[in-house]
């Protein structure tokens, strides 16, 4: 019966190891996984914050080429001795330029929203929400210019065609 005892002791001692063994591969697995979740939350967040930088810059962008083509759209001085031109009505210029301005404080303050957002998944849609936003605010801004400079180019030829 000792003997029985004992045996029993030493296997139940042999078998500790195993099980301890076991535990710590489970437990090692749940810190990859813990571990892999954390890192794949980081590369969201930075893809995140990349897709806002590159959505200030865009905005960036977009600024420079307005204030760009108001540059290209103011006449030229004339030549000594001749007439200025006229200039095109200026209220459409004016509502132009505060629209855009308009805009650009409502795309900040989507900015400044998207990037308090702790939700990710939340975050990224609401980025692409932005983003398809600028996209038909530029094909406007574009449309808008184009009729503004055929307005332009009618007046001058009105203009011309008086003297």
């Amino acid at each position: 019966m000792n003997r029985f005892i004992c045996l029993t002791v030493m296997i139940c001692a042999l078998a500790q190891p195993a099980r301890a063994g076991a535990a710590g591969d489970q437990l090692e697995k749940i810190l990859e996984e813990q571990t892999k979740a954390r890192q794949s939350q980081k590369t969201k967040q930075l893809q995140a914050r990349e897709q806002i930088d590159e959505l200030k810059r865009d905005q960036q962008i977009n600024q420079a080429q307005q204030q760009l083509d108001q540059i290209k759209r103011q006449p030229a001085d004339p030549p000594v001795g001749q007439m200025p031109q006229a200039t095109p009505p200026q209220p459409q210029l004016d509502q132009l330029k505060n629209d855009q301005q308009r805009q650009r404080w409502q795309t900040d303050q989507q900015i400044n929203r998207i990037q308090r957002e702790t939700d990710p998944l939340r975050q990224q849609q609401q980025i692409n929400d932005l983003e398809r936003q600028q996209q038909i605010r530029s094909l406007q801004e574009q449309l808008q210019r184009n009729q503004l400079q055929e307005d332009m180019e009618r007046f001058r030829h009105l203009q011309q065609n008086v003297r």
